[in-house]
């Protein structure tokens, strides 16, 4: 009988709980995504907070992908390394993360790097800075299309707009917004969501083009509603998940084609009595900010997880016996981005076999700058 395509060839390479990823899914996943765009690689900028490598960020670029979001300046900093060619903080910097910033654009010239501003004092200390570092910096406004955690609402939008105009250390460039308040597991009930979302982020984009009709970019979304934002032709796309996929949205967006590329491997490293296990899957090995159940065992369906610490993870079986200590279990997490940013390396799988190491390098809050 032929293996699964997750498992490995030699599981005592790798020591666990690991986080592996199998490169031939990422390059797959990357190509569903530009399908969904038409093929036009200027309407997708990937968010990096997924995978915060170098490795991935160059794989992108390898498949004509160019422009990236991205959370810290951490991350930003990896994409000034990989030579991209515009990367948007969707941050509005704050106290030293503005003069980071600048230090990032002056150190990475080819990149262009531009940051989200949704309030007038950040405009303005952002300007200040850029004067004194004799520079400029990009921006987009942030706009609340929903999420309500960040972005000037629609009626304060033509102000800031007029006030980032009148800076000369500020260019303003368009509208942001997010909409990840969208994840409904109903399809017909996202793409109502994400409607009502876009004419939100149109109507500010028109008050921004009758200030100055050089401001022209629309950035939109996040995953669960890029089903709906790729077709729309007048906004660029900012989707992060699908390169590794999780199981949280392979359960809710099913509409979507992206496969798991990015899974957990576990032991069994006790056997408890007749009808309960632990695994070496802690709550420092897979993001645990949702209730259990926090993985989905692709081989093990049957375990039933019930308890979890910083080391371990307690699960219930039919008949204990039926395992071994240290049986490999290999789980996809419910939320892979937090999940990610545990790991120092990930370990690349091709064939089955180990082929070589990722290093998370974005997971630090500071790099260099």
């Amino acid at each position: 009988m032929m293996k699964p395509w997750y498992v490995l060839n030699e599981e005592l390479m790798v020591d666990s709980p690991a986080l592996l990823v199998y490169e031939q899914r990422v390059d797959d996943n990357i190509q569903k995504a530009i399908a969904m765009v038409g093929g036009d690689t200027s309407r997708i900028r990937p968010h990096v907070k997924t995978n915060k490598s170098f490795d991935v960020c160059a794989a992108f670029r390898a498949s004509g992908i160019h422009q990236f979001k991205c959370a810290t300046i951490a991350e930003a900093e990896v994409l000034g390394e990989v030579g991209a060619k515009d990367a948007l903080l969707a941050y509005q910097p704050v106290g030293p993360k503005i003069t980071r910033l600048i230090q990032l654009k002056k150190h990475y010239p080819k990149t262009i790097y531009s940051c989200l501003i949704d309030h007038v004092q950040s405009a303005r200390a952002l300007n200040e800075a850029c004067l004194a570092a004799d520079c400029h910096m990009d921006v987009y406004i942030d706009v609340n299309i929903g999420m309500n955690r960040t972005g000037a609402s629609i009626e304060r939008v033509e102000a800031l707009a007029m006030e980032i105009l009148a800076l000369p250390g500020l260019r303003l460039l368009g509208v942001h917004g997010y909409d990840g308040h969208i994840y409904n597991g109903n399809s017909q009930i996202r793409e109502e969501q994400s409607d009502a979302s876009y004419l939100m982020l149109l109507e500010a984009h028109q008050v921004l083009l009758e200030l100055c009709s050089s401001v022209s970019r629309m950035i939109i979304g996040g995953t669960p509603s890029f089903s709906y934002h790729s077709e729309r032709p007048d906004v660029v796309c900012s989707p992060g998940t699908f390169v590794f996929w999780d199981y949280g949205y392979e359960q809710a967006l099913q509409e979507q084609p992206f496969e798991y590329a990015a899974l957990l491997m576990s032991r069994v490293i006790s056997i408890i009595d007749k009808n309960h296990l632990c695994l070496d899957l802690g709550y420092k090995a897979v993001a645990c900010e949702s209730s259990l159940p926090r993985v989905h065992f692709l081989n093990g369906a049957e375990l039933e997880q019930i308890g979890q610490s910083e080391e371990h993870m307690v699960v219930k079986v039919p008949d204990s016996g039926e395992y071994e200590i240290g049986q490999v279990f290999y789980a996809v997490p419910r939320h892979i981005c937090p999940t990610v940013a545990m790991y120092e390396k990930l370990v690349v799988v091709v064939d089955g076999d180990i082929d070589s190491y990722w290093s998370v390098k974005a997971r630090d809050r500071k790099i260099k700058y």
